[in-house]
């Protein structure tokens, strides 16, 4: 379950992402730098390995999604998704996506969607695995957003996307300021509908907020839900490089 929003402002963008999960669930570690075949990639993890969102020096983000909409689940042992962003957290193009992903044992895995930003060409790609087949396609360079949700996802897209259009008329709507405030919202009200997300069992556990900007990419990440006052933890994989980071 989990709210993305993508703003691009020229070839430069802001992503923001709620990672909406069990209370019972173990918490995930915080975002750090790995080099994996020569490209530096920024993620945060499962205690498991796996993750949910990565950030690449090319400026790539890909960011995942569960595939409530669809009803078929994969037959046991079922392979985590969380392998899915770690497979393709090299990639520069969208083609090597396709191959990386297409490699992995899909049959195993339950339906999700994966959002891939990538900022040299300007396009916004989506791949979606939905226990038949893995498609791809292509979105415009704009502002937009992804939900999921296993409570009910129709209603948590009416509801959540009612909420950003009304936010899009903003003065200073894309800023960071804003993007914070879209993920800590509550309207229509605090529950399992709302951006920032609550319910007796599952919650907003986390949220990521990335910034590529003029060749300088940053990952902000907050343990919790937004809407509380947790520190935001910035990392930055241009000074990475800059103070001779290896591993």
């Amino acid at each position: 379950m989990c709210s993305v929003t993508f703003w691009p402002k020229g070839r430069n963008y802001r992503l923001a992402m709620n990672r909406d999960e069990l209370r019972s669930r173990v918490a995930a570690l915080p975002p750090s730098v790995h080099e994996v075949y020569g490209r530096r990639v920024l993620h945060p993890r499962e205690p498991g390995g796996g993750t949910w969102i990565n950030l690449n020096d090319a400026g790539i983000t890909l960011a995942l999604v569960n595939g409530y909409a669809e009803t078929a689940r994969a037959p046991a042992p079922v392979a985590s998704r969380g392998g899915v962003v770690l497979a393709a957290r090299t990639a520069d193009q969208p083609d090597q996506v396709t191959v990386l992903v297409g490699a992995l044992p899909l049959a195993q895995m339950n339906p999700f969607r994966l959002i891939g930003i990538f900022p040299g060409t300007g396009t916004v790609h989506e791949w979606r695995w939905n226990r038949v087949a893995l498609t791809a396609r292509s979105h415009p360079w704009a502002p937009r957003q992804w939900i999921s949700s296993g409570f009910d996802e129709a209603g948590a897209r009416r509801a959540r996307s009612g909420v950003f259009q009304r936010c899009r008329e903003a003065a200073d709507a894309g800023s960071e300021a804003w993007l914070h405030r879209l993920h800590a919202s509550h309207e229509p009200m605090r529950g399992p509908y709302s951006t920032c997300m609550h319910r007796a069992d599952a919650a907003t556990v986390s949220y990521t907020e990335i910034e590529s900007f003029h060749g300088r990419q940053v990952m902000r990440y907050r343990s919790g839900s937004p809407c509380g006052c947790g520190m935001l933890i910035s990392t930055d994989l241009t000074q990475a490089a800059n103070s001779g980071w290896r591993r």
